[in-house]
């Protein structure tokens, strides 16, 4: 009798040894789930990457004797440039020429006419930066002579932009864009957006006007909601 107790109570363990081993693929499988929940970030990051892409603002203003606008403290396109980096939260670069423009206005358009004739390179300063972390370039610049200035140029030959995205933004009184996005694209090798084309007395008096302007741009590329 006491050896069929015996035999007894080792039939039960063995069963509850069994019961408890194929219980561990049943637990593992309802953790599953959890595992899985960070599959749902990359999601929702991709949903608001345009507005999270890496950018740097490139631009070329000069302030003093402006035409239409008079004798200004700051250049109609880096009043631009400040609002697009302030939306985007874009780094910016300011293209300085070593040798300033002069003041008045009509003897800077002397020299800057010489430069395009020229087709001049003229020294800049400042360390170039490195674009390669960057995802969009805005480069803004007013126009000269139915171009860019020269010192655009110096800085296209500096700094290594093919492959890259561009996007073009620039100030004039009646020329328009002057053909400049394809200027760009040729000087550059990079992929050029439709460009910000803005008069400069509405970004140096108009600044409400200016900012929707620019930031229905953006929103328009995508790089803001």
């Amino acid at each position: 009798m006491k050896k069929m107790f015996t035999m007894l109570v080792l039939a039960l363990c063995a069963l509850t040894l069994t019961a408890c081993g194929s219980s561990a693929p049943a637990k593992n499988s309802g953790s599953a789930p959890k595992a899985e929940a960070p599959k749902t970030e990359p999601k929702a990051a991709a949903s608001s990457a345009p507005a999270g892409k890496r950018a740097l603002v490139v631009y070329f203003s000069r302030a003093d004797e402006n035409y239409v606008v008079g004798n200004v403290e700051k250049g109609n396109t880096r009043i631009l440039a400040e609002m697009i980096a302030e939306a985007t939260g874009a780094d910016t670069f300011e293209i300085k020429p070593a040798k300033p423009y002069p003041k008045e206005y009509t003897p800077a358009t002397e020299v800057a006419k010489q430069e395009k004739n020229d087709n001049a390179r003229p020294e800049i300063v400042g360390t170039m930066p490195d674009v390669s972390g960057y995802d969009v370039v805005f480069v803004g610049y007013p126009i000269w002579w139915g171009d860019l200035p020269m010192p655009c140029y110096t800085f296209f030959d500096k700094v290594k932009l093919e492959g890259k995205t561009i996007a073009p933004f620039c100030t004039h009184e009646g020329s328009g864009l002057s053909g400049t996005d394809s200027n760009i694209a040729n000087a550059t090798k990079a992929k050029v957006t439709e460009a910000l084309v803005m008069k400069g007395s509405v970004a140096q008096n108009s600044r409400d006007e200016a900012k929707k302007e620019a930031t229905d741009w953006l929103k328009k590329l995508g790089y803001v909601k």
